[in-house]
Formats: structure tokens, sequence, C-alpha cells
């Protein structure tokens, strides 16, 4: 008993300072103060027959086992053995907000909105009680019933202890805010205006022991030109002689957020058959185009596509609910928002990317806004129709030229003939609906429409293009999804109408039957299973003809069978990997397959052979090394079947194969397909074989390098820096591996879209003693090309000593000062209690220092000086 009344005076003396700031009322942690009821007024509190007479004193308060206050005071009883009506204790509320790290902000209705990671609610803030000399507070009742916090007293830890549901969450889920990027101020870096940025030249050798050799080949190069990407492909049917070869593709590019220009080569957009070549202007109002990332087609009807439509999403629930929607099956929140009054939650403008068709949501509900209570989950997926554009929005295009043919009689660009042009439009006109109307001259002058069609509250998306005409054809996609386990399709074109019913009737297990105008009608099953060390897939069909066709994979540990067949042959191959790396396909294993074929005759071929594939690959997706090995036997003969391929050589891809005898023949074939690259950027280096992709895409070819001499250029000698390029660059807010670098010893380089871009340099990056001479650019990228941006890294010196006075005591609180002459660069210091200062960061220059605004001394840095250095300073007062 004395223990505890020793802890209960100790615990007195810890609150005696306290104890005046408890006295003053303090406002509410929010944008506006909390104004309490005026008619509440402190009065004893009443239970059963009696009165209980409540006094102010300390006490501790935890959280868990964690202390959050040794002391603080309260309004309450305890009769030495345990609290005395404990539910109608008064604590102090900014305690309270602080103890549970609430967020609170006064809404325009002038409610309290409380936030934690594990709460959002509203407080009327009539209800908060004043008390004379606590100020504002809460009883701890109202823990329970506001935020769902459940309190004991302690009497040998006296203290109050809460059981906090949150206290091991964060907020981290919760959805990040829109990454804003701020270019104002920056340095700007813009691309050169003519460059070649990539050649690559294919060769492919083909014959056989029957058959002469032929020679093959495919030059393209691509670069960048006033803003725009050029590109140029060259066939080469024949490449020893040069009458053979033709262009087959040639586009000048230019792509912007609202127009874009194309100037050669193209399709049409209204979908005509053959070559064309001609000028095509697109503008778009309200909305941008999808990003074509990792892909060397241009075509102009997507660039009428929108990059994310905004829909709406609303629901009901009981006032007070906390409405969350969620992607998918993840965690991370969108948005959230607490249901008022009305009952009606409603997320606006929730953005559904074109480019991937479909998004699934979810609305977690949380009663009373608790999110450790169970949510009721509510399904709000939701697609959009290739081609819809968002309400309010148009697109424009317009485009003319020429079809051409090629021809075999020595010219390079072929023949041109027959006009072709065609105007139209786009409009957004609800959420739900898209139209299109234009006219198109093709032999004939047509009239086109189109249109897009997803209603918000049926699972149907309609997609109709029409062309009239005497050939004129109606081009269809019309998908229906009345459950997530059912949905039909039907489409059509000029050649035939395809339709096709999916019915999942179990997870792994599905249904479906196809119909095809110019085929048959079949029916299927298909089963999928995947677990631990073992997976299947199979999907099997019948049609009316009476022909089966079916699919097989199985897995079961390192062994592999695959089978295929239809009416004309079989395939069958088992795979047993000898190598125990992570992924199936890289490594050694030992293959046996069997094939047959009876288009003509019934023939077949078993195979016995060994394969390698190195677990590394190439920038470009090939494996470093692949070979195999093996020997088939069939109908036709016998003999070595081997292939070779390497990527190993930076820009160059070969890739080699010998049959001494195939399923339905005997002859002996061969095959050599080489590729060649050459990046002609800032020097001339092995390219990575992906130079098509520069026809939409852009790039930042960056160079940090030890600028010795800080002349700000790279001289002879000049070592460049990478090694730590993960860490050292940062490109709109985000590390450089979220763009999937290409770091080589002497440049980094990123693949983006057109653009501009903002790039921080991280001095966690800097070598030691180095670092930037400038911290952030704004960098402009355009297709065709990567945008160069030297990095210059200078020597970084540090200045370190003690400040006496002319009695050599230390001057502590004194202002050191080392100002550049030229540029005026300045960096300062202030002394500490011994007198000592730290200037660091300093660039070589001429400097003066200055003690206090008083001259102290010159300062020169050049490369030959050390990067620390020691230097005392006198001050002196007169």
């Amino acid at each position: 008993m004395q223990q505890h009344l020793w802890h209960k005076i100790i615990i007195y003396l810890f609150a005696t300072i306290p104890i005046i700031c408890q006295i003053i009322t303090i406002p509410a942690q929010a944008d506006n103060p909390v104004n309490p009821n005026p008619d509440t007024t402190q009065l004893p509190d009443k239970i059963g027959d009696h009165i209980t007479e409540f006094v102010v004193f300390p006490v501790g308060l935890n959280v868990g086992k964690r202390t959050v206050k040794s002391g603080f005071f309260v309004r309450g009883k305890e009769d030495g053995a345990e609290a005395v009506d404990f539910a109608n204790w008064l604590l102090p509320y900014d305690a309270v907000i602080e103890a549970l790290k609430l967020n609170v902000t006064t809404l325009a209705d002038g409610e309290l909105e409380v936030k934690s990671p594990g709460l959002i609610t509203r407080i009327d803030p009539k209800k908060i009680k004043s008390d004379a000399e606590l100020g504002l507070v809460l009883t701890v009742e109202d823990l329970q019933t506001l935020f769902g916090v459940k309190a004991e007293f302690d009497i040998n830890e006296y203290a109050i202890i809460l059981e906090v549901p949150w206290e091991n969450q964060s907020a981290g889920n919760l959805g990040e805010a829109e990454n804003l990027i701020f270019l104002a101020g920056l340095p700007k870096i813009k691309n050169e205006n003519i460059n070649i940025s990539a050649i690559e030249q294919k060769v492919n050798i083909s014959g056989s022991d029957r058959q002469s050799t032929n020679y093959r080949g495919e030059l393209t190069a691509v670069g960048s030109a006033f803003g725009s990407s050029w590109f140029l492909r060259t066939n080469q049917r024949d490449l020893t002689d040069q009458q053979t070869w033709n262009i087959t593709d040639a586009q000048f590019f230019r792509p912007t957020n609202s127009t874009d220009y194309f100037i050669g080569s193209q399709r049409s957009f209204w979908q005509g058959q053959g070559d064309f070549w001609g000028f095509t202007y697109i503008n778009r109002q309200g909305f941008t185009p999808p990003q074509t990332f990792g892909s060397g087609v241009v075509d102009s009807r997507q660039r009428l596509q929108a990059s994310a439509i905004g829909r709406t999403i609303a629901g009901t629930a009981e006032p007070g609910t906390l409405a969350r929607l969620v992607q998918g099956f993840g965690d991370r929140v969108i948005a959230e928002i607490l249901v008022d009054s009305s009952g009606i939650y409603r997320f606006e403008n929730i953005k559904n990317n074109s480019q991937f068709g479909s998004n699934n949501y979810r609305v977690l509900l949380y009663p009373q806004g608790r999110l450790t209570a169970q949510p009721e989950i509510q399904e709000a997926s939701f697609t959009n129709v290739l081609g819809q554009i968002p309400a309010g929005t148009s697109a424009f295009i317009a485009s003319a030229g020429m079809k051409r043919e090629s021809s075999g009689n020595g010219s390079l660009l072929g023949n041109f003939s027959e006009f072709q042009g065609g105007i139209a439009g786009r409009w957004g006109l609800s959420e739900s609906l898209t139209v299109g109307l234009g006219g198109v001259y093709e032999d004939s002058t047509k009239a086109l429409g189109e249109l897009f069609f997803r209603p918000t509250n049926i699972p149907v998306q309609v997609a109709l293009f029409a062309l009239s005409g005497e050939d004129g054809n109606v081009n269809a996609d019309i998908r229906y999804e009345p459950f997530s386990s059912l949905n039909l399709t039907f489409n059509s074109d000029r050649f035939s109408q395809r339709s096709q019913i999916n019915w999942r009737v179990f997870p792994n297990f599905s249904l479906f039957a196809l119909n095809d105008s110019r085929d048959s009608t079949s029916g299927g099953l298909q089963i999928n299973y995947a677990g631990k060390n073992i997976s299947s897939f199979g999907r099997v069909s019948l049609d009316s003809k009476d022909r089966i066709r079916w699919n097989l994979l199985q897995r079961l540990g390192q062994l592999e069978l695959t089978q295929r067949g239809n009416e004309i042959g079989t395939l069958s191959e088992l795979t047993y990997k000898l190598s125990q790396k992570k992924w199936f396909d890289s490594g050694n294993s030992l293959l046996l397959s069997y094939e047959t074929n009876s288009q003509n005759r019934n023939d077949n071929l078993l195979n016995v052979g060994w394969r390698y594939r190195s677990g590394e690959r190439a920038i470009d997706g090939n494996y470093l090394w692949e070979f195999q090995l093996g020997y088939g036997l069939g109908s036709q003969g016998d003999g070595i079947i081997t292939s070779l391929g390497t990527t190993i050589l930076p820009g160059l891809s070969l890739r080699g194969r010998y049959q001494g005898v195939s399923v339905n023949s005997d002859q002996s074939t061969f095959s050599l397909d080489l590729v060649s690259s050459l990046s002609l950027q800032q020097g001339i280096k092995p390219g990575d074989r992906r130079s098509q992709h520069f026809r939409t895409q852009g790039g930042l070819l960056i160079q940090p390098f030890f600028d010795k001499n800080n002349n700000g250029k790279r001289d002879a000698g000049e070592e460049f820096y990478t090694q730590d390029a993960e860490t050292l660059v940062i490109v709109n807010n985000r590390p450089i591996k979220y763009f999937l670098p290409d770091i080589q010893s002497d440049r980094i380089l990123l693949r983006v879209a057109p653009g501009t871009y903002r790039l921080d340099l991280d001095p966690a990056g800097f070598p030691p003693d180095w670092q930037a001479k400038i911290a952030a650019l704004a960098v402009d990228v355009i297709p065709g090309s990567y945008t160069p941006v030297m990095i210059p890294l200078i020597l970084s010196y540090t200045v370190s000593g003690v400040v006496t006075d002319a009695q050599v005591n230390a001057v502590a609180g004194a202002r050191v000062e080392a100002i550049e002459t030229k540029q005026g660069t300045r960096r300062f210091s202030v002394t500490n209690g011994a007198g000592v200062y730290y200037l660091e960061n300093l660039p070589q220059g001429n400097y003066q220092l200055k003690i206090n605004g008083k001259f102290a001394g010159n300062l020169l840095l050049d490369d030959a000086s050390e990067p620390f250095q020691e230097r005392n300073l006198q001050y002196s007062s007169n």
C-alpha cells in the first residue's frame, strides 16, 4: 500500500508543471477551433440514488503497452482499489486526439471529420463537453461510442490503458494523390532538330539440298526531325540484286496531346484495303490518346481513342458509413467518402484505362466509419468500348492520299494510283455513348458511321463501324455479360459473322460454343488447375463437321506434357527439366516429341533431343544462349535436328537451324537469321534490336561524368559514372527502375513516351566528394530518338575549423560564410558551443571567408586541393 502511495505522489509531482497548461483551454487540432455547447456545464454525476463527486487528479495514459503520457489530468474518482464510475470519467480532448493520432478537420457544415489509419467518422462539436479546469473533454464512454476504443484503469500502473484496434495499421494503403510534376523554373533540355538514332539490318539465308540458297533482308532506319519521328523500312527480296529492293514504309509522325500529323505510308482510318500513302491530320478536344508503349505500329484509329474515361460509381448505404473504392482484389484505396444524411455515396470521374478495356472495382462499406469492422462488399465493375471517348469531348480526322502498289520492275517506291481520302468526326455524347460520322472517297463516295455504347446499368457494350457503298461493310463487336461467369460476344466484318458463348460453370471448369458463318458451329469445354508443383490446362472442341480439336498442357514438378491436335495433324511433346532453376523454360531439358500429319498421307516423326536455355536474357527478351540437339525418325526418313541462338554479342542476334528430316519431307533444310543493330546517338554503339519502337517512343540518354575542371562539358580523360545509377537518377518523382533502364558503362537509357520529364539527382547516389552542379532538369522527349542529357559531377569540398577571438577563446554562434567571388555562390555555417564551423558542398573557385559579415580571409579550391581541409579562423569584433 505504501508503494501505491509513493506511486501516486510521483504522478502528482510529474504533473505539477502540465497543470498550468491543462487549465488553459487549447482549441482542437482542426482547420477551425471547436466550439463546445455553451449550455454544457460540469455537474456531479448521478448514479442510481447517490451522487458521485469527481475530482481532478493526474494519471498516466498508455496505448496498449506503450506509454503515451506519464502524467495528465483527468476528472474522476478511485477508491484505492478500482475506478469509480469509470465510464463517466472526463479526459482532455487534446490528450485523446494526440494519443490516438487522430487528424481532425472542420468541414463546411461545422462538423468535425476525424481520420486515423483505422477510422474515419464525423463528430458534432456541440456534443463535446467543456470542463472549467480541463477545457474540452470526452468521457470514457465517448471513446467507445465515437471511436470504438475501449479503456480501462489499472490501479497498479495508475494509468488509463486504451485498446486501439488500429494500433498496428497504417495509412499506407490509401491511394496516393496524383503524382504532380513541377517543371516551372527548371533548366530545360531539348532534343536535336534532325538526327538518325538507329539503323537495323535483318538477314535471312535459307535453303535445302534440292533448292538454291535464298538471301533476303530488311533494312530499317529511324530518327527525329522537327519534334517528330521518321521511319524508313526497305524490303530486300534478294540481297544480291538491288533491283528487287523496294521501300515498304516511309513515315513522318508528329504526335502531341491534342493534334497528330501523319505523312507517308499509313493505315487508312476507314479500314480500306491496300497500301495507302498520304497525309492525315487529327485534332482532339478534351482528351489524350493512349500511349503505344512497346509497339512499333502507328495507327491513326488508335489516336482517336482516349487513354482513360471517367466513370461515376454510386450506391446507397447507411449515413455515417465509410465507403472505400478499391481496384480488383487489392487493398489500395482509389477514393473514399463518408456517407452523409442522404444515404448515397458517389465516386465521380473514376478513370478506366481504355487500353485494357475492363476495370473491376469493389466498394467496401465500413459501418460507422470503423475500419476495424468487417466491411460489406459491393461489386462495381465496368468496361469501356475501344473507340469510346469521354463525355463532352470530340475528335476530328482528315486524310488524303494515293493507293500504292509494289512492283518488281526495279521501282524503289512502287506505283501510285487511285486517289483516296476521308473526313470524320467523333463525339462523346455521354459517359455511355460515343458516335462518329464522316465521308470517304475510295473508288466512289461513301458515308461512314460509328457507334460506341456502354450503358451504366446494363452489362452490354456495342462497337459498330459502317461504310456504305456496293462493297461497303459493317464491322460489329457486341458483348453481353449478364453474370460474371457468363459472357456472349458477336463479331462481324466483310468476311464473316462470328458468335461465341463462354460459361464458367465452376472456377476451374468452363463450357463454350462458337459459330462462324464461313465455317461451322462448334462447342467444347475447358479446364484449368494450378497448384504448388502441378498445373493443368485443357481445351477440347467438336464442330458440326465432326472435327475435333484439342490443346492440353500438364506440368508436374520438373515434367511437362504438351499436346495439341486437329483434323490435319497432332503434336505431343514431353519435357523433363534437369536444372533446378526457378523458370521452367531455362536450363537443361530432355525432349521427346511425336508429330503426325494426315493432310495428304499419314506421316509421322519421332524426335529425341536435349535443349539448353540460359537463365539470362537480352534486353529484347531473347535468351543469351539457346541450343538444341536431337535426332528424328519418321515415315520420311531420319536425320539430325539442331538449332543455335545467341544474343551474347552486343547489338547482334544470331539464330541458325538445320533439320535433316521433317514430318512430311525427307529434304534436309537450313536457315540462318542475323539481326544487327547500331545506335548512332552520342557515338556509334551496339543497338538493342528494338529500333522500330522509336516510331512512337522517345527516351532519355543520361550520361553522368566527372567534370574535373568544372567547365560544364566533358573533356578527354573525364570518366563516366553509372555505378549507382538507380540511386542517382529520379525521373518524374520515380526511381529509374520503374522505367526498366538499360544501364551501360557510359550511359543510362530509358524508353519513355513523348513529353516533358522532370529529372532529379539524388545526393544519395553521388560518389564520395562529388556533387551535381544542377539538382534538377526539365527534359523534352520527342518520338524517334533519345534526348541526350549530360550531367557534370563536380568536386565537392569541405572546410572545417575553430573560430576564436583575440584571447583565443572559442566563439559560439558566429556565422561563417564562404562567398565565391565570380558566381556569388554562398555557403554558411554557424559555430557550435566549441566554436567549430563546418562548410560543406563547396565547388571549385575563389572564396572570401566572412565571420558575422567581416572579412576573415581568402580560400582557393581547385583540382589540386584536398577534398577535406581544416582551417581555423580568428574573429575580431572591432
